[in-house]
């Protein structure tokens, strides 16, 4: 419906211009008397120069209104970005030229034939100038006008701005190794959770299937602590991008628009965030960074568990979970025994220890 009404509106437009454009073209002719026209020609020329101005505005207004939708999207990523005290000099600076251009706009109307535009343009350019020597003066207007608070909490602000936001996904809520990070100490700046993400969630925890309810209810569990019990900020983001159906995608342009990194261990959307250069903080990593460097030929004490995939092998696991193959344990399984290192593999998944108990 929205749709709709901003196309109509944009044809109407087109209408509009269409009409103003062929009367100044008429009245051009009538100045420099090149061709006579009788009043049905002039009628006529009207009618179709403004019906095709409206065809084509209509013609054109899918792409307008995408104009119009990533420049409205860049604008609010600019602003998010900008200081406060730009934004209102900015504002002060506008103003002034807006005030400039008016003073002029009488003299400006009494020009013949183009004077009626003339206003529009002056309006634009002073106000455009206006604005930017504020900016650019900045440190100077700081000085003429004191603002006590903000030179006060200026660093503070530069300090806090340093502090991105980090941006979860339903993955690693569910994961719940999240909570014991923040609860560290290790991250640092708002906790930003999406409210695409909750609805995810709650999805989740609503489901049929008994194993994706639990992890659903995981998730919000683990979320009511560490908003209750930890001293974090975590914040609710509440809006949503309509366009986009994804939640991946959703979750890259938030990090985007709010300059922050996405906090995920899902593989697939740390590739497309590292595509878009979003910053990503991914909690397996992180998992496999803090495991103890083992090298071949260290001696370990292990226990013996399961067989593994080859013959005569078993299997033991470290206290981090990390996977032991050890070579001839097959015939060890359930004892614990002293095994030294022949090799470390590091994979996607984690890390793989290979080594043979040390009687061998």
């Amino acid at each position: 419906m929205i749709y709709r009404i901003i196309r109509a509106t944009l044809t109407l437009i087109g209408l509009a211009l269409g009409y103003e454009i062929t009367v100044l073209l008429f009245r051009l002719n009538d100045f420099l008397k090149l061709t006579p026209l009788s009043q049905t020609t002039v009628i006529a020329g009207n009618v179709i120069g403004s019906l095709i101005l409206a065809i084509i505005f209509y013609l054109l207004s899918p792409r307008l209104m995408l104009w119009g939708t990533k420049t409205r999207e860049w604008l609010e990523s600019r602003l998010q970005k900008t200081p406060m005290r730009d934004i209102l000099y900015g504002f002060l600076g506008l103003l002034m030229g807006l005030v400039v251009a008016n003073l002029f706009s009488r003299a400006l109307l009494s020009i013949p034939w183009i004077g009626a535009f003339l206003p529009v343009v002056a309006n634009v350019v002073l106000g455009y100038l206006g604005a930017s020597v504020a900016i650019k003066k900045r440190e100077e207007l700081s000085a003429l006008i004191p603002i006590p608070t903000v030179q006060k909490k200026q660093h503070a602000a530069v300090a806090a701005n340093r502090l991105k936001p980090k941006i979860l996904d339903t993955s690693v809520i569910i994961d719940g190794r999240i909570a014991d990070v923040c609860q560290t100490g290790f991250l640092e700046g708002p906790i930003v959770v999406p409210g695409f993400v909750l609805e995810e969630l709650r999805h989740i925890a609503d489901s049929s299937d008994v194993l994706k309810r639990n992890r659903g209810r995981r998730g919000l569990d683990i979320l009511n602590r560490m908003q209750k019990e930890m001293n974090i900020e975590v914040q609710i983001y509440e809006g949503d991008f309509d366009d986009i159906s994804e939640v991946d995608s959703k979750l890259v342009k938030l990090a985007q628009m709010l300059d922050g990194k996405i906090i995920t261990n899902d593989f697939n959307l740390n590739k497309v965030a590292e595509l878009h250069k979003v910053p990503v903080l991914n909690i397996n990593e992180l998992a496999n960074a803090v495991k103890p460097v083992v090298l071949p030929g260290e001696e370990m004490v292990v226990q013996v568990i399961k067989d593994g995939k080859e013959s005569g092998q078993g299997v033991a696991y470290l206290d981090d979970g990390t996977m032991i193959v050890v070579d001839g344990g097959k015939k060890h399984i359930g004892e614990t025994i002293g095994v030294m290192v022949t090799s470390v593999l590091q994979t996607a998944a984690g890390r793989m220890i290979f080594a043979k108990p040390k009687s061998m």
